[in-house]
């Protein structure tokens, strides 16, 4: 390999990508999952394994981190490390279930993962959990973070982290809904990390096939859950909450196929149709200081909803509509959005 005259060795970027791959492969890593643990695009990955040089220097450093090729950062990249090792400990648990089982969510899924940046007190794992469960917003009928009591479905200590598996009917676990979209699998760190994945609530109805409709209200009304958990969540860490801010990230997967409808609240006013989604995928990010969020909420989650719409050739979604939507969800006592 050609050197540098200080005697540094030149990158080869081919090579370099090259051995990405055959690691995947040695951990029976999809491009779809190594591209989940790299909180990238499947596009992305594409380009990657094709040694393209058009991605930016954050997003290979991300696809060479999953495989070992790059060093953990600190700082921002310690909430990379959190999500990376919640997706690899869900592929652990799912890995016996059958390829199209429920819990596997084989039509795609959705996660949201925040960190609050900022000072607070770390709280004992036993006094977090207490928090955690605290923090969620009653505003829907199966909320993020959901805490059942059922002893096999409900939160428990793992490795520092609170952490719950809602098992399929697969995984013996004897529930009700046992859909994709009440399979969750959620994570939360006493340094003020969480992350949840699960399946959509369009894919467990008889009316229609899944993977063919992806619905106008249920994101709006998600979004605008994560921020308000968030908020609570920091306003229990540190009641002088000002200087904390929440790092919220959303990714979407497993849209094509599916075309917008406004299905979930039949009283919303999202009454618009979208075409069949452009890209599989939607990465969306907000950052606001969390003593905002309640006041600000339409205006942060606008920009992301407005981002995943466009994905289905709808633009110019009004700050006004989302404003009215998260209303209703605040007003929300009877777990409607087909919960």
């Amino acid at each position: 390999m050609p050197t540098h005259p200080r005697g540094i060795a030149l990158l080869n970027w081919r090579s370099l990508v090259d051995e990405a791959i055959r690691r995947r492969k040695a951990e029976k890593l999809t491009q779809r999952e190594h591209a989940a643990l790299a909180s990238v695009s499947v596009p992305t990955i594409v380009a990657f394994d094709r040694g393209e040089h058009t991605l930016t220097l954050a997003k290979a450093f991300d696809i060479l981190r999953v495989v070992g090729l790059m060093d953990q950062p600190t700082g921002e990249g310690a909430q990379e490390k959190f999500v990376q090792e919640a997706i690899e400990r869900w592929r652990e648990l799912t890995a016996p279930l059958p390829e199209n089982s429920a819990g596997r969510f084989p039509n795609g899924w959705y996660r949201f993962d925040y960190a609050l940046e900022g000072d607070f007190q770390t709280v004992e794992l036993y006094r977090f959990k207490d928090l955690l469960e605290q923090a969620v917003v009653q505003h829907t009928g199966w909320p993020l973070w959901l805490f059942l009591t059922k002893h096999d479905l409900s939160p428990y200590e793992l490795d520092g982290l609170i952490e719950c598996w809602l098992k399929p009917l697969e995984a013996q676990a004897n529930r009700p809904l046992g859909d994709a979209a009440h399979c969750d699998f959620w994570r939360a760190a006493p340094t003020g990390r969480t992350f949840i994945m699960r399946g959509y609530q369009e894919d467990s109805q008889d009316t229609f096939a899944p993977r063919t409709i992806f619905d106008t209200t249920l994101p709006i009304w998600r979004m605008g859950e994560a921020l308000l958990h968030a908020e609570k969540l920091a306003s229990l860490l540190a009641p002088e909450a000002k200087s904390i801010k929440v790092r919220l990230r959303a990714h979407y997967t497993g849209l094509s196929g599916r075309v917008l409808r406004s299905w979930g609240n039949p009283a919303a006013n999202l009454m618009f149709e979208g075409g069949a989604a452009r890209s599989d995928e939607a990465l969306l990010e907000a950052t606001a200081p969390v003593s905002t969020v309640s006041k600000n909420l339409p205006a942060i989650v606008t920009p992301m909803a407005s981002s995943l719409f466009e994905r289905f050739g709808v633009a110019g979604l009004t700050q006004e509509s989302v404003a009215t939507e998260l209303e209703r969800m605040a007003k929300n006592t009877y777990g409607s959005v087909r919960s």
